[in-house]
């Protein structure tokens, strides 16, 4: 059977990648879950029917899961970073806890930030989405939740630990897994991913695959986009750079 396709704008990037029987449409993005992370980031759920927090991986130490660069006192960027008690070097994002103190650490870090020092209700929400305490990806998923709420984006969101993936698949052998786990036809993924995907093993499981176009604006946490810019042009910013998939 031919080959077949979505129609998209142009935000999308979209490769010829369906084969087989067609399944009920159901996009979604996985991806680790970042802190307050940048506009383009949030497309991915406007663009979703589902998106999967990826916390079967190890935790990047280095990376953007527990911590964002907010302008300070001089607007120069300067990291906030959520206090993690420590772990051992392999240990998943599934795995990360707060520190005992993290609640009066983190309100000392926020003291920072001229743009965190009075909180409006949508910024508030945001960054007390949920206690600084117990497991990590607790207040990440909530606080993926929260931003859905407050940009009027309806994704279903679940985390890739409670799919029981098989340990041993890595790469893109374990994004197949998890795609197939939750009954996905198509696969929603970020700008920078087109290298790390093989379009021929997304075919071969008559999946889609698909790629934003990179997002157009400021590079700042949606905290401090939260505070310094009105919620509907942001919710406009955002969701209008994300068209769903027309499929016909």
């Amino acid at each position: 059977m031919s080959a077949q396709t979505f129609s998209f704008t142009h935000i999308y990037f979209s490769l010829a990648v369906r084969q087989g029987e067609r399944r009920v449409g159901k996009t979604v993005a996985i991806m680790q879950p970042y802190f307050a992370p940048y506009g383009g980031y949030w497309r991915l759920l406007a663009g979703s029917d589902l998106f999967v927090i990826y916390d079967c991986v190890q935790f990047p130490r280095r990376g953007w899961v527990h911590r964002n660069r907010l302008p300070d006192a001089k607007g120069e960027a300067q990291w906030l970073t959520l206090p993690l008690a420590p772990a051992p070097f392999d240990a998943r994002i599934e795995d990360m806890v707060f520190a005992s103190d993290a609640a009066e650490r983190m309100a000392d870090r926020v003291r920072a930030f001229p743009s965190l020092a009075r909180l409006n209700p949508a910024t508030d929400r945001l960054l007390h989405a949920a206690p600084l305490t117990g497991p990590f990806v607790d207040y990440a998923a909530r606080q993926i939740e929260v931003a859905c709420e407050l940009l009027g984006v309806a994704c279903r969101v679940i985390r890739s630990s409670a799919l029981q993936i098989d340990p041993q698949l890595k790469a893109q052998d374990r994004i197949l897994a998890i795609l197939q786990a939750v009954g996905a036809s198509d696969y929603l993924n970020a700008p920078g991913g087109r290298d790390l995907y093989q379009p021929d093993a997304f075919a071969a499981q008559g999946l889609g695959l698909h790629f934003l176009d990179d997002y157009v604006g400021p590079s700042w946490s949606l905290l401090h986009r939260l505070s310094s810019e009105p919620l509907d042009a942001l919710r406009t910013d955002i969701v209008g750079q994300t068209p769903r998939p027309n499929r016909t």
